[in-house]
């Protein structure tokens, strides 16, 4: 893997290891957290560093392999760019209601928890594990 890919690897995966960590350990300040979003000078200013960073990881990033750990870090860096994008065009009771009923739901919070632990250990598994091509 390039030392970009591995780079990414590791930093999305440590990332994501510990929101997946903080979910499940503080369940409770993340929700009262999100209940403190819908302001929306706080909104659009999170909605401009998901589309800053999502740019970043496309310009930086955008390859296309076999391997999965390369096309995984591609397709979060798209994902982060799409998602950006939509938020700043979606209207902001929409998004609020959105993230409201994703986090706030029980089963949809740990869904997300559990994704976000199992995507980032093994991101930052192939991160640390790989060597630089």
């Amino acid at each position: 893997m390039s030392s970009r890919t591995l780079f990414l690897s590791r930093l999305i995966g440590l990332y994501c290891l510990v929101c997946g960590l903080v979910m499940v350990v503080h369940k409770q300040v993340f929700s009262e957290a999100l209940d403190a979003l819908p302001n929306p000078f706080t909104m659009l200013w999170i909605t401009l560093m998901t589309v800053l960073a999502g740019l970043a990881m496309v310009l930086a990033h955008n390859l296309w392999s076999k391997r999965p750990a390369v096309v995984i870090v591609t397709l979060l860096g798209w994902l982060t760019l799409i998602k950006g994008i939509v938020n700043l065009l979606l209207p902001a009771k929409w998004l609020n209601d959105l993230v409201q009923g994703t986090f706030l739901c029980g089963p949809c919070f740990y869904s997300l928890a559990a994704f976000s632990l199992v995507l980032g250990a093994y991101l930052a598994y192939e991160g640390f594990r790989s060597k630089p091509a």
